[in-house]
């Protein structure tokens, strides 16, 4: 019996030595490659949180150079934030927050630069299209109507939808074009929430070009 299954042993050895001969280098490279992407994943989501813990610090930074006001620490700290962390959503709340801080010292074109920003290289849309309404409200108070209708014209998230409209019709009413301001903000009203406080501005926007958009009716 024990020569019977050393056979067996034997028999079984040499299929598992045939098939590791055909199959082996491919098995190998195959957990080769798992393994390595298990450890890239890995490597990648450390390498965000790095990112991410060194991106918050110098976020407050920025957040202590806007409180002071001191124009060239917010200069500087916002540069390094948006070169080394450039990525990460600390950048784009840090340019928001500059944008924010510039506009209210006076600096608009520095407040339109931080702006410009965030709407061309943030990762995430929300904060795109949240640049993009505040970059078209500064240049439609410089009167560069077609910069502002310009940054409110293309695809917006449906979150923003009606926001981009009414804010081009408030463009469109500045330069006379009653036609279109109507259009636009009768899209506006429509997509409110009808318990929306927007909503009710726009309404009165309506009003005030003749337009009762509850009755539908030219007054």
């Amino acid at each position: 019996m024990a020569k019977h299954l050393d056979l067996e042993e034997q028999e079984q050895l040499a299929d598992l030595k045939h098939f590791w001969n055909r199959y082996g280098s491919v098995i190998s490279w195959a957990l080769i490659v798992i393994f390595s992407s298990i450890a890239a994943w890995n490597g990648y989501h450390y390498w965000q949180r790095s990112q991410a813990a060194q991106a918050a610090v110098m976020y407050d930074e920025v957040e202590r150079a806007a409180v002071a006001g001191d124009m060239a620490r917010l200069d500087r700290s916002l540069a390094d934030m948006q070169e080394r962390y450039g990525r990460t959503a600390y950048a784009d709340q840090a340019a928001m927050l500059a944008a924010r801080v510039y506009y209210d010292k006076g600096n608009l074109d520095a407040s339109k630069g931080a702006l410009g920003w965030v709407a061309a290289k943030a990762s995430d849309e929300g904060y795109q299209s949240i640049a993009k309404l505040r970059l078209s409200g500064i240049l439609l108070e410089a009167k560069d109507y077609v910069g502002a209708l310009q940054q409110v014209s293309g695809t917006m998230p449906p979150a923003f939808a009606a926001l981009a409209a009414d804010r081009s019709g408030d463009i469109l009413a500045a330069q006379d074009k009653k036609a279109e301001a109507t259009a636009q903000y009768q899209i506006a009203f429509k997509a409110f929430d009808p318990q929306s406080e927007y909503r009710r501005l726009v309404e009165v926007k309506l009003n005030a070009l003749g337009v009762d958009p509850v009755g539908g009716a030219q007054k």
